[in-house]
C-alpha cells in the first residue's frame, strides 16, 4: 500500500482548517478502509508565517492525533510555492507520494483516490485539472484562463488548467529538490523533470468559509514569475516593437523631408511631444522588462535559502 503524505500550505487559514482537518480525516479512513494508502499517511500542514490562530490549530489537531496530522512552522512568511516546496521537501522521506492541496479544500477531494490509482498504476505524476470552474468568481475565471493562454504563446510548457493539486512520486521530489531557483513556478518547473504523468478531472467547490489569499495582485506576481521564468520572448517582442518603431520613424522622416520641399510643414509642438512621449514610453517599458530579468538574476545568484523551518510537529 501507498504512504501518502497531502501537503496543505496554510495562509490565515483559521476559518477553514478544523473542517478542512475533519474532510481530510475521513478522506483517510475511508482511503485506508478501501486498502489504497497504509494507516500510517499523514496530512502536513505548512503554517506559512500566518497573523491568526492557524499554528494554534495545527498544533491542537497534531495533539489530538499525532500520527495522523503533523505541522510545519515556518520562521516567516515566504509565499504560497515556497511553502509547498518547504512542505514537499519536509515529506519526501516519510511517504512514498505527495499530494499538494491547498487547505480550503476547493479541489475535488475525490479526486485524490484516482491520483493514487494512478501512482499505483506507475504514474509518478498525477496533475489535477479543472473542468469545472463555476464555483470561482467570474473575473478569477476569466483571468486564469486569459493567463493560461499567454503562457501558451508565451512559450511556457505548462499544463492547461491546473494549479497546485498535483501528486508526485518520491523519485520527482528527489529531483525537484535539486532545482534551486528562486523564483519557484512549480507549474513550470515539474513538466520538464519528466517521468510517467496522466491528468484526473478535478471540479472546483465553493469556498466553505473566509476569503481566498490569493489576490490580484499575486496572481499577476505569480503570472510574472511564470513567464519570464521560463520565457524569454518578451525580449524577444521587445526587440520586434523597436523595429517597427523604426520603420515608422523612417516613413515620418520621408514625410518630414517631403513637406519641407513642398513648404506644407507647420511649425508647432504637437507631433513633437506626441513622438516624445510614445517613444519614451516605449524605452521606458522596454527597460522594465529587461529589469525584469536582470532583477531575477540579482536573486538567483545571491542562493539564499527558500524558507526557514520555525517549528515541525512530527
Amino acid at each position: 500500500m501507498t504512504r501518502l503524505a497531502i501537503v496543505s500550505p496554510c495562509y490565515n487559514e483559521e476559518a477553514v482548517l478544523d473542517s478542512s482537518a475533519r474532510r481530510l480525516d475521513a478522506l483517510f479512513d475511508r482511503m485506508t478502509s478501501d486498502g489504497l494508502i497504509a494507516p500510517d499517511s499523514f496530512v502536513l500542514f505548512v503554517n506559512d508565517g500566518s497573523r491568526d490562530s492557524t499554528w494554534e490549530i495545527i498544533s491542537r489537531l497534531h495533539k489530538a492525533n499525532p500520527h495522523r496530522f503533523k505541522g510545519l512552522d515556518l520562521a516567516r512568511n515566504v509565499g504560497h510555492q515556497n511553502a509547498i516546496m518547504a512542505g514537499m521537501m519536509t515529506a519526501r522521506d516519510m511517504a512514498d507520494a505527495v499530494i499538494t492541496i491547498d487547505a480550503d479544500l476547493q479541489d475535488d477531494l475525490d479526486a485524490i483516490p484516482r491520483m493514487v490509482e494512478a501512482f499505483a498504476e506507475g504514474y509518478d505524476v498525477v496533475y489535477g485539472v479543472k473542468v469545472e470552474r463555476t464555483a470561482d468568481p467570474v473575473l478569477k475565471r476569466l483571468s486564469a484562463q486569459a493567463f493560461y493562454r499567454l503562457q501558451e504563446k508565451m512559450g511556457v510548457k505548462a499544463i492547461y488548467n491546473h494549479a497546485d493539486f498535483r501528486l508526485l512520486s518520491r523519485r520527482v521530489l528527489d529531483e525537484l529538490s535539486r532545482y534551486r531557483e528562486k523564483n519557484l513556478y512549480l507549474r513550470g518547473i515539474i513538466p520538464q523533470i519528466g517521468f510517467p504523468s496522466t491528468t484526473v478531472d478535478d471540479v472546483i467547490s465553493p469556498r466553505q468559509a473566509g476569503k481566498s489569499k490569493y489576490s490580484l495582485s499575486k496572481m499577476l506576481s505569480l503570472a510574472l514569475d511564470g513567464i519570464t521564468s521560463f520565457s524569454v520572448k518578451p525580449l524577444y517582442a521587445i526587440l520586434y516593437i523597436g523595429l517597427i518603431f523604426i520603420l515608422i520613424s523612417l516613413g515620418i522622416g520621408v514625410y518630414v523631408i517631403y513637406s519641407l520641399f513642398a513648404h506644407t510643414a507647420v511649425h508647432g509642438w504637437a507631433s513633437l511631444m506626441l513622438s516624445v512621449w510614445l517613444v519614451g514610453g516605449f524605452i521606458l517599458i522596454s527597460l522594465g522588462a529587461v529589469g525584469l530579468y536582470v532583477g531575477k538574476i540579482y536573486q538567483e545568484v545571491k542562493d539564499r535559502p527558500l524558507y526557514h523551518i520555525g517549528q515541525f510537529l512530527d
